[in-house]
Parts: structure tokens; sequence; C-alpha cells
């Protein structure tokens, strides 16, 4: 295929995103806090879109003219130990995870029944998956010994062993792919944010599947393939730049292991990728004024509530990837390589991580502030907490969040930029391969920013 072939395959999508920001008239994009408290900037939303889309077209011509394979490779494995032990640290840890899953699920059941009061309430949404998890990937991924779950499995096992089941080979990793879109679909079409009782139950639910899953297939074979929870967090902990060894602690620069050949092994797994970019943009979309126009009309026609949201989950999904599928192919014909697409798409669906983690930055960072002074006071009297306090952010804060979502995809861009040269023997074809990758980057964050600059409504019960 010719370079000029080659350029117009792939700028068609990008000519596309173009039409649809231009069409999209003049709007208010607010930069502020996902919550609703926002500030709005007076800039055309085309504009706004095309200028995070630029960003990451410049930010791939920028790393196209770093063609030295020695030194894109000297970043990656630069790295730093440190030979520390932490093993009674991590015996403390395991045994507060486990008296924090407790003290959940009691505190859920009784303490108050205000939401802002409720202590496994705040402390799940607030506490864990906005600030837990992006400690995950600004700094290291410590859930393989927080995970109380995996702890209590391994005692059961420790005192009442049984022989393990074979897991079916054939299921892969596709239980935690429908694992985590039916626990976010549950977590959007229900009242688990202001309901503690049937949080809690949710969490024993889950709990009762984990702990027999983990006990009859083992907890190593359990928590690496199929709990969805263990997946999430094992992946954005490859985004952080620290990991626990058995030396002590490595430190290399974030984004740095995204490049490794086995991180990503089967179609399974990329779905699993492209899921959780999925549902964390699902997350933000079904709390803008579009999906409450949406709801609105499929209400008005008399469609069920439930079933828009869980058509529009598996519909955005299926086109995430198939969005995705369609660029590695158009990744094989530019980059004019005998690969097979299952190759190209295992190597660069690491890359798409970084996107998944600046979107959830940008997402729950305000959030997590916003009502850490909640947080701090249901801890502090988990059973008679005083009164919720919300922090009030500064309207500048809500630049760091486009500012987030953008840093997220130049360090996708970089990510893949890296495992095209360590994936193709030319340097033109590491180059040309990137271009339908990119586009896709680019519809992406054009998406995502659209999400952010959206005020938050509540979404339309279902």
């Amino acid at each position: 295929m010719s370079r000029r072939t080659a350029i117009r395959h792939t700028t068609r999508p990008i000519a596309l995103l173009w039409l649809v920001a231009a069409v999209s008239g003049r709007a208010l994009a607010h930069g502020g806090s996902l919550r609703g408290a926002s500030e709005s900037l007076s800039v055309p939303l085309w504009l706004f879109l095309l200028t995070g889309g630029g960003v990451v077209s410049a930010s791939f011509l920028l790393a196209s003219f770093v063609t030295d394979r020695a030194l894109v490779r000297a970043i990656h494995e630069w790295r730093r130990l440190a030979g520390t032990s932490v093993d009674g640290l991590v015996t403390a840890a395991r045994a507060g995870g486990v008296l924090a899953l407790v003290g959940i699920v009691a505190g859920g059941l009784l303490g108050p029944s205000d939401a802002r009061r409720n202590v496994a309430i705040i402390v799940v949404w607030v506490g864990w998956w906005a600030g837990y998890t992006t400690s995950v990937y600004l700094v290291g991924n410590t859930w393989t010994v927080l995970n109380p779950w995996r702890t209590i499995a391994d005692f059961v096992r420790l005192f009442f062993p049984s022989r393990e089941v074979g897991y079916p080979e054939r299921l892969g990793a596709w239980p935690s792919v429908a694992g985590l879109l039916a626990l976010v679909w549950v977590e959007v079409v229900s009242p688990l944010a202001d309901d503690a009782e049937l949080l809690v139950g949710v969490i024993l639910l889950y709990s009762v599947v984990t702990l027999a899953g983990a006990v009859t297939f083992g907890t190593d074979r359990w928590f690496a393939t199929v709990d969805p929870v263990a997946r999430v967090f094992r992946y954005y902990g490859r985004v952080a730049p620290i990991r626990r060894t058995d030396s002590g602690f490595e430190f290399r620069l974030p984004g740095a292991r995204l490049t490794e050949t086995k991180l990503v092994t089967g179609r399974d797994e990329v779905a699993f990728v492209v899921a959780l970019l999925w549902v964390t943009t699902y997350d933000g979309f079904v709390s803008t004024p579009l999906w409450a126009d949406i709801t609105g009309a499929a209400s008005g026609v008399g469609l069920p509530l439930r079933l828009a949201y869980i058509g529009a989950l598996l519909g955005g999904y299926a086109l995430f990837l198939g969005v995705y599928r369609v660029a590695v192919r158009l990744a094989r014909r530019t980059a004019d390589t005998y690969l097979t697409p299952d190759e190209i798409s295992r190597r660069f669906a690491p890359s798409l991580l970084p996107i998944a983690a600046g979107y959830h930055l940008a997402h729950y960072l305000s959030y997590f502030l916003e009502l850490s002074p909640t947080l701090f006071g249901v801890l502090s009297s988990p059973l008679d907490p005083p009164q919720a306090v919300v922090l009030v952010l500064p309207s500048w804060f809500g630049g760091l969040n486009m500012t987030f979502v953008l840093l997220g995809h130049l360090l996708a861009v970089w990510v893949a930029h890296a495992t095209a040269y360590d994936l193709f023997p030319g340097r033109l074809q590491a180059v040309r391969s990137q271009y339908p990758l990119v586009a896709v980057m680019i519809l992406y964050t054009m998406t995502s920013m659209w999400i952010v600059s959206q005020p938050s409504l509540v979404p339309p019960s279902a």
C-alpha cells in the first residue's frame, strides 16, 4: 500500500470527527466539578473539542520524531529498586482489609439512613471507588494485599482444604467482562448510592459468589481470571510507577509496564480493557443532559428505562469495541505487516488504559475532594457521624479535569508509539501502524472531553 493511500484511509475517521464537531454549534463548555458545581466557559463547543483532539494529534507528531529504538527501549526499561521488607505491614494490611469489609457491612446496617452520613455509602463510593482507585493508577496496586475476599478465601482453604476444580479454559476472562458490565449496570440503574441496605446486600451477594468461586477454582485462578474488581486494579496498577516485588519495590516511569508483551494475552482480555474504558465513559454519560433527553423520549414512547440503560451500556460497549477492532485492521493494512489482527490488537490494547485512568481521575477527583470532610467525619464516628460537610473547590479546578483527560491520552499515545517500535521491525511501519489507532484515541479524547464539559445531572431513576 502506498503512503498516499494509507494516509487517505486513516484520515477519514479524523475528517469525520471534524465534521461532527463543526456541526455541533455553539455551546457552553463547563470546566469544573462533575457534580454540577461548575463554572461555564463561553467558548464554542466544537473549538473546545477540536483543541483536545489537536493536542493528541500534535503529541503523535512529536512522538513520531523519536525513532531511536534504543532510546525508546531505555525509557521504558529504566527502573530503580528499593530493597525494603514490608512483610509485617502486609499482614496488618490483610487484616485491615477484612476489618474494613466487616465495618462497611455493619455500618451500612446500623448507621443512619441518610446517605451522606452512612459509613457504607461514603466509604464505598468516596473512599474506595473514588479515592482508593485513584491511588492504584497514580501510585501502585495494593489491592492484592488489601483484598478482603482473597484473605478470607486463603484462610478458608488453609483450614478446610479441598480439591480444586479445573477452571474451564474456554471461558478465559469473559466472565470478568460480563461481571464488570453487570456491576456498572446495577450501580447505575439502582439506588446503590443512596440505599445503604441495598448496597450491603449487593456486597454480601458479591462476597458469596467470590468466595465460592475462589474456594472452588483456587484463589490465584479466580482473582487472576474471573474477578472483575481484581482485574480492574491489576490493569490500573500497570499504569502506576511503583510495583511491589519479592525483594522490595520497583519504580518505573508511569505507563512503562504497559508495553510488556504478556500483559494482554487474548481477545477476552482485549475485550476487558475496552470494557474498562467504556464503563468509565458510560458512568459519566448517563449524568449528562443529553442522556436525560434520551430517557425522557424513551419514557414518552413507553420504553422501560431499565431497557434504555442496558441498551446504552451494551450498545456503547459494542461501538467502542467495534471501533477499536476496525482501527486494528486498518493498522495492519497501513503497516503492511503479516502480523495477525489478534496479535496487533492485544499488543496495543494496554495503550488504552491511561485513557481510562485519566478519565477516571477527571471524573472522580473533584467528587473525592468535595466529600473528603464527610468521609473523615463518618470514619471518626461511624454509628453517629456529624452532619455532612462538602468542600467547595475553586473555579479553576475545573481546568484540571480537562488536563487529566488530556494527560491520559498523551500517555496513551506514547505507550502506543513505544509498542509499535517494539512490534514492527521497520521505522516507517511503526509510524504508519499508529495512524488508525491515534484516530481512535482522538475520538475517545473528544468523547471524554465532551462528557467532562457537560453539567452533571442526577441520572433518571430506572
